[in-house]
């Protein structure tokens, strides 16, 4: 016996489309929740840790469009409860969750393998992979329900190139890639599409500041950035593909891995 055809994907334009971005805070996720509002998205979620820079970051996004409703709720995405807890209260705020962007980092520079504590090798894995794996799982029942959602996970190019000093970050990268592509296959007859952008260097970031302040890591990003003959990328950039694949215009794509890279490398 065949199986049942598929029901046609709910695909909603920006001005429909309830958005929750965790990372919302600042970088890409921030830069993101602007260009959404300005894509024409009225109501949108922020997800972050530190509630005075949320709250910020809730004031920026609301003043950039006085007609968007902004919140902001706090929580610590490594914890599965507080993860679920969190796309619980954004869904009972939205309504609906139409579009989930998993913009979440945690502090690290680069560094070679024989450098690296072992005891701190698990805690790289986790604080990196862990947030975007509890979030994307604790909405899918959400969109799955709607028939219907855009899922943005941001990994790193760590997850595709081989670089000296990222063993440890590579292989969370490339886990939440993996992750991402293998749920796009399992959630795409539910209607949900599921792609990951893994960008290198972005100016301007939190995380940038930190690779960038000394040693091996500095070496490392300074030699990059000397590639990316088309520019070093900056949050905008990244925010212009995530909302572009959050909307009708990617309604066929999903699965994808997306180097956003200005050239450093051609993953």
């Amino acid at each position: 016996m065949s199986e049942p055809a598929a029901a046609v994907p709910v695909v909603r334009d920006y001005p429909e489309s309830r958005v929750v971005i965790a990372g919302g805070t600042s970088g890409v996720g921030l830069a993101s929740a602007l260009e959404f509002v300005t894509a024409g998205v009225r109501r949108l979620v922020l997800l972050g840790r530190n509630p005075e820079r949320g709250e910020a970051a809730r004031q920026q996004v609301a003043c950039s469009c006085p007609d968007a409703q902004v919140h902001f709720i706090p929580v610590d995405a490594e914890d599965h409860a507080q993860a679920q807890a969190a796309i619980e209260q954004a869904h009972d705020v939205l309504g609906r969750i139409d579009v989930l962007v998993n913009s979440t980092t945690a502090g690290y520079r680069p560094e070679l393998l024989h450098r690296i504590p072992l005891a701190d090798v698990g805690g790289i894995l986790t604080r990196q992979a862990l947030p975007p794996l509890f979030l994307t799982r604790a909405v899918l029942p959400i969109m799955r329900a709607q028939h219907g959602g855009s899922i943005v996970n941001i990994a790193s190019d760590a997850a595709k190139v081989t670089t000296p000093g990222e063993s440890v970050l590579g292989a969370a990268m490339a886990a939440i890639v993996m992750f991402s592509r293998t749920a796009a296959i399992e959630a795409k007859r539910d209607g949900i599409r599921v792609n990951v952008l893994t960008p290198s260097l972005i100016a301007g970031t939190i995380t940038a500041e930190g690779v960038l302040s000394e040693g091996f890591s500095k070496r490392l990003f300074e030699k990059a950035a000397t590639m990316a003959h088309l520019g070093v990328c900056e949050p905008e950039d990244l925010a212009h593909v995530v909302v572009f694949l959050s909307g009708p215009g990617a309604a066929r794509l999903t699965g994808q891995a997306i180097s956003v890279n200005g050239g450093i490398s051609a993953a």
